[in-house]
C-alpha cells in the first residue's frame, strides 16, 4: 500500500460507498468555505462510471447552490444526447434536487471538429472564477487522468505546467473519439484535488505511477500540484 508523501496522501475506505460519503462531505465542505471567503466556488469533476454515486452524495449536501459553478475535468466530442457524454452523466446524476441551482459549462460544443469546440470552450470558461476551488480527478489502466492519454499527439503540451490555453482538443487513437480537456497547467493550482479511484487494478497502476521514473501522466498531477493530491481509493 502506498502511504503519504510530500506529493499525495492516500484515503482508502472499506467500500465504494463508504468512500462517496466521505469525498462528498469534503468537497462540500470545501465548497462552502470557498462561499464564505469569496462569495462563490467552482468545482470541475470528471466522468466514467466510478463517480456516480459521489455525485449523488454530493447532489445531496447542504451549501447555496446559487453560488456553485461546476464544470468538466475532460468531455467526449460528444451531445449531452449520447451515452458517453460526461455532461449527461453529471446532470443526471449531480445536477438535480438541490443542486439544480448550480450554474453548468461544460465543455462540448456542437461544431464541427474538435479544434473549434475547444477555442469556443476555452473563451467562455476563462471568464470562470479560476483557480478551481476542487477537482475530481479520475485514472484510466494506462495512468491517464483527465484527457491525458499517454498516446495524444498533444501530449507535452497538456502536460506542460506553464501552458496558457484553458480547454485543449485531444485526438488520441486509445481514446476512442476526440476529447477536450483541462490542461494540467488548469488543474494543479487547484486548492483541492482528489483522485478518486476503485478496485485493487488501479491501486496497482497508482503504485507504479508513484514509482521512480515513472512517466504516467498521472503522475505529472503528482508532481506539479501546489498542494497534495488527495486519492480516495476503495477495492
Amino acid at each position: 500500500m502506498p502511504g503519504a508523501s510530500p506529493k499525495f496522501a492516500w484515503n482508502a475506505f472499506a467500500a465504494p460507498g463508504d468512500l462517496a460519503t466521505a469525498l462528498a462531505a469534503t468537497v462540500a465542505d470545501r465548497l462552502r468555505s470557498a462561499i464564505d471567503l469569496r462569495g462563490e466556488a467552482f468545482v470541475a469533476v470528471s466522468g466514467g462510471t466510478t463517480p456516480a454515486l459521489f455525485f449523488r452524495d454530493l447532489s445531496n449536501a447542504v451549501l447555496d447552490r446559487s453560488k456553485v459553478t461546476v464544470t468538466l475535468v475532460d468531455e467526449r466530442f460528444v451531445p449531452m444526447s449520447s451515452s458517453r457524454s460526461n455532461a449527461a452523466l453529471v446532470a443526471a446524476n449531480l445536477l438535480q434536487g438541490r443542486a439544480e441551482a448550480a450554474r453548468f459549462v461544460g465543455l462540448y460544443r456542437p461544431v464541427d471538429a474538435v479544434e473549434k469546440a475547444a477555442a469556443l470552450a476555452g473563451s467562455e470558461l476563462s471568464a470562470l472564477p479560476w483557480p478551481l476551488d476542487a477537482a475530481m480527478l479520475g485514472m484510466g489502466l494506462d495512468g491517464h487522468t483527465a484527457s491525458f492519454f499517454p498516446d495524444a499527439g498533444n501530449l507535452d503540451i497538456l502536460l506542460d505546467p506553464a501552458t496558457e490555453s484553458t480547454v485543449m482538443p485531444v485526438n488520441a487513437p486509445s481514446a476512442g473519439e476526440p476529447r477536450l480537456t483541462l490542461p494540467l497547467a488548469k488543474l494543479i493550482s487547484t486548492a483541492f484535488i482528489a483522485l478518486h479511484i476503485e478496485g485493487n487494478a488501479k491501486r496497482g497502476v497508482f503504485e507504479t505511477a508513484i514509482s521512480e521514473g515513472s512517466k504516467m501522466p498521472i503522475r505529472a498531477v503528482l508532481d506539479y500540484a501546489r498542494t497534495p493530491v488527495q486519492v480516495f481509493w476503495a477495492p
